[in-house]
């Protein structure tokens, strides 16, 4: 019988894989990851010298109307253009009609359509109604 003692080799943990590993799930979630304001609806607001809003995490409703008077809302896209298509949209918002709602009528959009916003949500009972524009 043999019983000599067997010299083992220390055991080693190689830290490369798990360093490749927290490299990828880096690359990953900047890569996923999404920007406020980026990937936003292309709207040019009209000029103002108003006061600048104050800035709440308050929870908002923004209606965006793009150049052709097609409607936004949450940067949802809605089907139609027709009155009643918003006012069923905006419908689904008036659980709390004291939630502010910010119109973002494009400067080169038709009056009509930002009318029509107004009108529909104003109709439904929100108090809080504002039009977004930028300073001069």
């Amino acid at each position: 019988m043999n019983f000599r003692n067997k010299k083992h080799k220390p055991l080693e943990i190689s830290l490369t894989p798990m360093i490749d590993v927290v490299f990828l799930l880096l690359i990953f979630f900047m890569v996923t990851t999404t920007f406020s304001k980026e990937t936003m609806i292309k709207v040019q607001l009209p000029q103002a010298n108003g006061q600048e809003a104050e800035r709440t995490n308050e929870q908002v409703l923004a209606v965006t109307i793009d150049k052709s008077g097609q409607y936004f809302i949450n940067d949802k896209a809605l089907n139609e253009r027709s009155v009643e298509a918003l006012k069923k949209e905006l419908n689904t918002f008036s659980a709390n009609k004291n939630i502010p709602l910010i119109i973002n009528a494009d400067a080169s959009a038709p009056v009509q359509s930002a009318i029509k916003v107004l009108d529909v949500a104003a109709g439904i009972g929100f108090k809080n109604i504002t039009f977004a524009t930028q300073k001069e």
